[in-house]
Formats: structure tokens, sequence, C-alpha cells
């Protein structure tokens, strides 16, 4: 340690970038079952590095380091074909620039105009890693399917989660076996994705299909819902326990609480409900009462003709008298073959957009004449009286009315936010779906005179990387918009330690990617996300139809125990419950807190059966998280480290602002899913490499326990040998961290060594 070392200033501050070859040897004997499968799917969690992490392993295989080649590995590796490496658009130059820094590959990018010149340098064999993004291969896929590739690795494998879709065809036409799939959210939506994702890294490896279906999906589905018998939930553990062991023969799977987690100040993710405006409520009312979703609502109502069909098989099957139904059906007055259930997502976008502003209901002048006509029409309809209170039928061109946040909920409440975050310079993402929406928030952001970036799907590839690199480095720059769809994927945000996600996405991983934009790997803040949800509308059906998809997902892949809040299944009509079906999309949820209501039904039920765990927060409670780091009085030691508050301190220093703001109630996701812990890593069953289906040879005890409340988990232990150490090295957690980043294998040896030494000296060891 004394020993000084010359450090070079990079990007992530970890002085030399090691040496790949010698770092090969390092990892070839712990790894080695892995690497020889070459068929493997790693999920480390978002902001773990899985890109620096691929180029490491691509350099030991490939004998490569950051000088050139080693010719002694070279002639054990032997001659290798190229690489190909597919990701999203807005990560391709990431890449380039990565490989640029950490090894000496001759890389090329398969993407734009050129695509003709770098296919043919390829066929020359020019070009050693090549990438291109999903469109790009799911187009041009026959041709790069020719080629005979030594590995393919998909950044973000979770876009292989559909068989149905192009890209998912055009992958399974690559030849090699050497599949590689890199995911922080291997399941987004369903558990049938896992077989998809799976049966592409390696085929055969969970079954057929049916038999995934029969034997893990629905198991598992209905051992979650709420009023399931004891014999299904015991089944749906069992089953549970069974596919996280075949998992884990496939899947290399990392946590930001296994790895980093001690490097990091943590992140609270917030879910608030924000009430609309009096005016979005009366207009998201009239919306409910138009005859197209009437139609749809009353659609198994017996027939008014005094048949004994239903409505929808019947006289109601088109709507003419409709607002939407008469322009989806203009060149085809007698419907569809789909009729009437066409409507359905054009009447879920209208209400997502009231729920969001009423601006975006408004004709949008981009459209062609015919429906900028008809988008006037249905806001004349549901703005009804209330016509010239929100500024006509038409899209306002005045700066003044659209930065205006007296009708809009959502913006209300964001005022204020922002007000307290950049008073006190913190650093905000701002992540909406819709660019109309960035459009307002944009004019917003201007009136208050708040210096910010933006991206979205227009923003050039080869400027995305400068802009975030701005922000990252600008002081000045507050604020950084950002189009969910364009910027949710591979960016590295970490100066920002607030993010709003403005609109929920159906797809809970969508907003989870999106808000670690911000919490990964660098971050040297406490990050706080909040979640704005239109209390009452249909944004609160999205967001419960989150929190059910991600505890399926943590009882898949972690084997977690999860709270049974639902009575709803997915894809079964039997048990629709509270979350599935046309009548449960549009129901009138403005007299209730839909999801408030469930999960304290959920704790009445529990404190019957004496569990007194409460997840539901207080306004008063939860206010003290909603201000600036500055006022709740979090102190900074160094420029790399942060304490985070008490609650204790939180209540004392704060005051709850969220009663002020139009907040009607407000909870942390983490306290609503992760209920319990999961069995990734820990369990102790055998699956032999012949037969992935064999029942599990070794349970966990039969009393689910595995280990006393008063017993210090394996984690803890290790934490606290790694302090233990670092205070035998004289240096604090954080000090000591970054010193292992930079020391060599002998000098971490040493200090282990001497700790041993010392150690075993000591009375009590």
């Amino acid at each position: 340690m004394k020993k000084k070392r010359k450090k070079q200033k990079n990007q992530m501050g970890l002085g030399d970038p090691p040496n790949w070859v010698s770092f090969s040897l390092s990892i070839q004997d712990p790894l080695s079952h892995w690497f020889c499968l070459l068929r493997v799917k790693f999920q480390l969690y978002r902001g773990l590095g899985k890109t620096i992490q691929t180029i490491a392993f691509l350099a030991a295989v490939y004998g490569k380091d950051r000088e050139g080649v080693d010719s002694t590995i070279m002639d054990h590796v032997g001659k290798k074909g190229p690489v190909l490496i597919i990701c999203p658009t807005s990560v391709i130059h990431n890449w380039e620039d990565e490989f640029s820094k950490w090894a000496t590959f001759s890389v090329s990018i398969y993407h734009g105009a050129n695509r003709d010149l770098i296919y043919d340098k390829l066929e020359a064999h020019a070009v050693e890693i090549l990438i291109t993004s999903f469109d790009t291969y799911r187009i041009y896929g026959s041709i790069l399917s020719e080629v005979k590739w030594e590995i393919v690795i998909v950044d973000e494998a979770h876009r292989l989660k559909n068989e149905k879709s192009k890209l998912y065809g055009a992958c399974l036409e690559i030849k090699t076996p050497k599949r590689f799939g890199l995911t922080g959210t291997v399941m987004q939506n369903k558990i049938m994705e896992l077989f998809n994702l799976f049966d592409w890294v390696a085929p055969g490896s969970l079954g057929t299909r049916e038999h995934f279906r029969e034997f893990y999906d629905e198991p598992l589905k209905h051992g979650q819902r709420s009023t399931a018998p004891e014999r299904f939930v015991r089944v749906a553990d069992k089953r549970k326990q069974h596919l996280v062991a075949v998992l884990q023969k496939y899947m290399l799977r990392r946590t930001k609480e296994e790895t980093i987690g001690h490097l990091m100040m943590g992140k609270e993710d917030n879910v608030v409900f924000c009430a609309m405006s009096e005016l979005q409520k009366r207009v998201y009312s009239r919306m409910l009462q138009l005859p197209d979703i009437q139609c749809l609502i009353n659609k198994d109502l017996p027939c008014s003709c005094g048949s004994p069909l239903t409505q929808v098989e019947c006289c109601k099957r088109t709507v003419p008298n409709g607002v939407i139904w008469p322009y989806l059906h203009r060149d085809n007055p007698d419907g569809c073959d789909s009729c009437p259930f066409c409507l359905v997502l054009p009447c879920l976008v209208k209400l997502q957009q009231i729920s969001n502003h009423l601006e975006l209901i408004k004709p949008n002048h981009k459209d062609d004449p015919d429906k900028q006509r008809k988008d006037a029409e249905f806001a004349s309809a549901v703005f009804g009286p209330d016509i010239d209170l929100a500024g006509g039928n038409t899209q306002s061109e005045s700066f003044m009315g659209l930065s205006d946040v007296k009708h809009c909920g959502k913006m209300r409440a964001l005022e204020k936010l922002m007000l307290s975050w950049v008073l006190h310079g913190d650093k905000v993402l701002l992540f909406s779906y819709s660019v109309r929406m960035l459009d307002i928030l944009e004019k917003f952001l201007i009136r208050k005179g708040y210096c910010f970036s933006r991206l979205d799907g227009s923003t050039p590839t080869n400027l995305r990387q400068s802009l975030v690199d701005d922000f990252n480095s600008s002081p000045s720059k507050l604020v950084f918009l950002i189009s969910t769809r364009a910027g949710g994927l591979g960016l590295n945000l970490v100066s920002a330690n607030r993010v709003v996600i403005f609109d929920p996405n159906w797809n809970p991983a969508q907003d989870l990617q999106a808000q670690d934009r911000s919490f990964r790997f660098g971050q040297k803040r406490h990050v706080v996300v909040f979640r704005l949800l239109a209390a009452g509308s249909l944004e609160e059906l999205v967001y419960s139809r989150q929190v059910y998809k991600q505890q399926l997902s943590n009882i898949a892949v972690s084997g977690k125990l999860e709270k049974r809040y639902f009575e709803g299944v997915q894809d079964c009509k039997e048990f629709q419950g509270e979350l599935f079906g046309i009548c449960n999309l549009f129901r009138d949820l403005s007299d209730k807190l839909f999801t408030s209501e469930i999960i304290e039904l959920h704790e009445n039920q529990g404190h019957k059966h004496g569990d007194h765990l409460s997840t539901k927060k207080g306004l008063t409670e939860l206010g003290n998280d909603f201000v600036s780091s500055k006022e709740v009085g979090i102190t900074f030691s160094s420029e790399s480290e942060t304490r985070v508050p008490s609650n204790s301190e939180r209540v004392k220093r704060s005051k709850p602002v969220l009663e002020d703001m139009g907040i009607v109630y407000a909870h942390r996701n983490e306290d609503i899913v992760n209920a319990g812990p999961g069995i990734q890593g820990k369990l102790d069953i055998s699956i032999p490499q012949s037969d992935s289906h064999i029942p599990a040879a070794r349970r966990s005890k039969p009393d689910g326990v595995s280990e006393k409340e008063n017993v210090p988990s394996i984690k803890d232990r290790k934490r606290s040998q790694y302090s233990l150490i670092a205070r035998f090295a004289g240096m604090g957690e954080s000090e000591f961290s970054k010193w292992l980043l930079s020391a060599t294998p002998l000098e971490r040896e040493k200090v282990l060594r001497d700790y041993k030494k010392r150690k075993e000296k000591l009375p009590n060891g």
C-alpha cells in the first residue's frame, strides 16, 4: 500500500484499466463451468457494468489486453471467428467507446448508410467485433445470420421475450450455439417470457413450451391468488423452488446488493398518487360515459331487443353513434371482425392522456387533417360545457397556457418538488413516454427558468452520448428530459439523484430501467424516485398490474415470498378478479383509492393472522422523504461519500409537504413488493446435467425457516468482516473499496494474509 501508484484519470476513476489476459487467468477456475457451457444468460442488475464484464470475458477468450495480443495465449486460443453484439440503438456508440478503452479489438458498427462497406470488411476478416441494433438486425438478420459467428451476445436480452416477434425469429436463425444474453430484467410481464429467453440461449433447457406452461406457469400464478386454497400454495412453492434451481444452471445472476451494495447510498422508490384537477375529473367522467366505452362495459349484458344473446353478440357489436368507433371504421361502416374490441386500445390511450394532461387529447398538428378533425370532435365531446375553460378543442399555441399547472394534478405536484430540489442542488431525470408530454414539460421548465437537456427518439444516435456526458459534467444542467422509450436503456446518468417517472407503463421493467439510469455503479448520492400517478384513474390499475408482474418475477426468478394482494390471475378468464378484463379497465374509480384499499384489505387480513407488518405510509411519515437532501440534513464527508439520514432525523429536520401538493396517498414500492427473502443462491437442490426436469434431490427445511431471526445473515457477516479488514488497513469502507479496485493481486493478498495473521494472535480470534 505504501508503494506509489500512478493514477490515470479516467471516467470511472479506477486508475489504469487492468491487463485482461492476467484477469482471465484469475477467473478461469471458478467460472469455468459457465464459460465452458457457452450458452449462458447473464442477469446482472441494471448499472452493474454488464458491458465492461462482457468485454473482459471476450478479451479473456481471445487473449487480448490493452496493448495487443499475447502470442502465448493466442497460440492456445487459436483462430476464432467474429463476435456479433446486438443491442439497443441508444447504446451502440457506448459499446464502441468501452471497447476502445478496455481492449484492442477491431470493432465496426453495422448500422446506417455504411452497412455494405462494413459487411465487405467482415467478409475480408477485418472485423473482430460487429455491433448492430435490434432494428437493423430485425431487417437485415437474414444477411448477418449467414456469417459463422464465434459468439453472439444480445444486450438487453429481454427484448427476445416474444416468440412471435420478427426479432425473435431473426435471432433463431443464428447458427452458433455460443449465445449469451445480458439483461437486468430477465422477466417483465409473464412467466412464459422466461421460456422464450432461455429457449433461445440454450434450446431445450426448460423442456417444451406446453410442459413449461403446465408445470411452472399455471401453478405459480394460481398459487399467488389471494384466496388460493392451501394446497395450491404448497404446489406453487414446490414448483417455484424447482424452477429457480433449473434457472441457476443457465443463468449467472448478480444483484447490486450482492456486489456493490456497500458502495451505494441506497434508493427509495416512491409511488405518489396525485389528485386530478377538478377539470380533469369531469373530463375523465365524461369519457367513461361515451357510447364507445359503454358498449365495452355492457358487452355481456342481455341484448335490449329481447334476444337471448348478449349485446356484443347481437345488436351492440358496432357503435355508429360513438365518437371513436366511426373514425376507426370510416372505410368499413359495417365494422371489422374484432368489433367492438377494436375500441379497447384507442379508449385506453385517451384515458391515459386525460390522466396526464388535457392538451394531449387535442388534435396534434403533425397528424393528417382528417385525424385532426376527428380529434377535435372527440375533445369537444369530452370537454362538454368546460370547453372554454380547457382552452378550446384545438391545440394551444400559448406558451403561458401550456406551461400552466392549474389543470394538471401531476404538474402541480412536480412544480413544488422541483422547487425544493433545484434550490438545493439536486439534479433531476424527468421521464415520459409521450413526446407531446415532453413538449409541455419543456415549456414548463423554460417558464421556471431551469436549465435542462432533452433526449427523445428524434435525437441523432451519434449525439446521444455527448448529451449524457454534458449533463453529467455540467453543474448548470439541472434537469434531463428523457423519452422513456428512447432513453430508458443503457444511459449512465449518475450525476442525477432525483428521478421522476411522469407516466407509468404497463410493463414494470420499463419504469425500473428508467430509474436505474441514475441508480447504478458510480452514483455517489442517495437516489429518490417518484412515480407520479393520477389518483382515481386508469393509472392506478396500471400500477397494480405492475405490482402483480413484479411479484411474479420475484417468485419465478428469485424464489421470493410475496404477499398475495390480488384475486385476479393473468390470462385466466375464470379468475379476472380486480385486475384483468375489460370491465376492470373502464371502471370508474373516482370515488375511491383503488390501490390503497387493496393494500388495506391485505393488511387487515394479515392482522387477523398475527401479521402486523404495515406497508402503508401516512402522508406525514412519507412526506419527510420528499424534501431535498440538504433540507433533511444529509452530511457530506467527502466528494464521494454521502451519509443518509436516519428516519428520526428526517422527522426532526423536515416538514411534510404532500398535502399541500395535491397528493392524496403515497407509499414506497419496495414495501409492497419484495416481501420475503429469496432462495436464489441459497437453494440446496441438485439438478443433474442430463435432465433438468428431474425433481429436486434436497429441499429446504420443512418449516420453511432458513435462519433464526437473531442469527446474522451471511451477507451481514461478510459485510462485518469487510469492515474489519478496512479498519485493519487504516481506511474507511469506501476508501478501502477504491483501493481494492486499483491494487494489484499481490497487494490484495498481502493485506488479507497480514489480517489473518493478526486475527490469529488475538485471544478470541
